[in-house]
């Protein structure tokens, strides 16, 4: 088994750290780990986010952890130069077209969400974003126009991205309470009309899951008023950003949410895939040990259990972290007073205790 350890920057390394320290502790026969630069510390080391050997490296690999990447001092490089261009080059790259981000409350954290508790205590929901496609990767630019500089972008799907992409949320539905809420904007965009006549098309071969389409807007409002009333989400690359790192706030804090990026690509153990915490490098804490790692670990988590066909030491994790957040081990984003390191170690010793 070979997993890519892609740090990256900000707190990325912190987080990153910790998450290694859990897989060492489950003791893996014929682990083999390789890590590479990727991001602002890959351009500053070998003048570029995602060097080509960092590529190879992921390439090979039956899965890749990620960190963050983001450096206030690469702002002003050229777009391509830019560290967030090293995660959507490993998107595409790797095929990488479905972002699965799961959102569900812990007990005893419900009155960290803005919402009232018994609102929180019902969340428990799976983001399907596609990855590949919309404004992220359409032809961009800026020209001159009447009223100054004009920036454009080219928002599109076609019916084939659409197709696998509902594919991968029809199954995730199976696997839950079976039922798909798709989101799209269709009474504005033709492209979200384009995805909704699909999605419906799509949805005759999985007559077990019950189908329902709601507007973005109206989604962010209900994810806010009733989210216990979702079970998978399915939507666009634009949307689905948003809307997880929505429901990242309704759980409580965006340092909780794993995520897990998959393609068609299959290895001897699993789905390859790449995974990270669904936060960014919050440059304004790395270094100082605040960082939250318990998305990392649960990206991990998922690791595990997509990739690596372990899904024993996949809920070991998930078990050990629950515990962990119980026993009120938690850092500032959750309202205590825990560094990064004492997190990653609590959950090691609630993971040694777990059979």
């Amino acid at each position: 088994m070979k997993i890519a350890i892609l740090p990256g920057d900000g707190i990325g390394p912190e987080v990153t750290r910790e998450a290694l320290k859990v897989l060492d502790a489950l003791a893996l026969p014929q682990l083999t780990l390789f890590e590479g630069d990727v991001g602002g510390i890959a351009y500053k080391r070998q003048g570029h986010p995602l060097p080509a050997e960092t590529l190879e490296m992921a390439r090979a690999a039956d899965a890749v952890l990620f960190g963050a990447v983001g450096d206030p001092e690469c702002d002003t490089l050229p777009r391509e130069h830019r560290p967030e261009q090293a995660i959507l080059g490993l998107r595409s790259e790797l095929g990488l077209f479905a972002n699965l981000r799961p959102a569900a409350g812990f007990p005893g954290l419900e009155d960290l969400s803005p919402l009232k508790p018994e609102l929180a205590r019902g969340i428990d929901l799976l983001v399907v974003r596609e990855l590949n496609g919309d404004v992220y990767f359409g032809d961009k630019g800026e020209r001159d126009s009447a009223g100054g500089r004009e920036g454009w972008d080219d928002m599109s799907y076609n019916e084939a991205e659409v197709r696998r992409i509902a594919h991968s949320a029809f199954r995730a539905a199976q696997k839950r309470r079976k039922k798909l809420t798709s989101v799209d904007k269709a009474n504005v965009l033709e492209t979200s009309r384009i995805w909704r006549e699909t999605v419906i098309e799509l949805a005759g071969e999985y007559p077990d899951v019950e189908l329902d389409h709601m507007y973005v807007d109206n989604a962010a409002m209900q994810l806010v008023r009733s989210p216990g009333q979702f079970d998978v989400i399915v939507t666009g690359n634009l949307f689905g950003d948003i809307l997880s790192d929505q429901a990242s706030a309704c759980v409580g804090s965006i340092g909780l949410l794993a995520s897990a990026s998959l393609g068609e690509r299959t290895t001897e153990f699993g789905t390859f895939g790449l995974y990270e915490p669904i936060h960014g490098s919050a440059p304004d804490i790395a270094g100082q040990g605040k960082a939250n790692p318990v998305a990392s670990i649960l990206s991990l988590a998922m690791l595990l259990r997509h990739s690596l066909g372990r899904d024993a030491d996949a809920n070991r994790i998930e078990r050990a972290v629950a515990a962990s957040l119980s026993s009120e081990v938690r850092g500032a984003d959750l309202g205590g007073n825990a560094g990064t390191q004492e997190i990653g170690d609590a959950i090691v010793r609630q993971l040694q205790a777990i059979a």
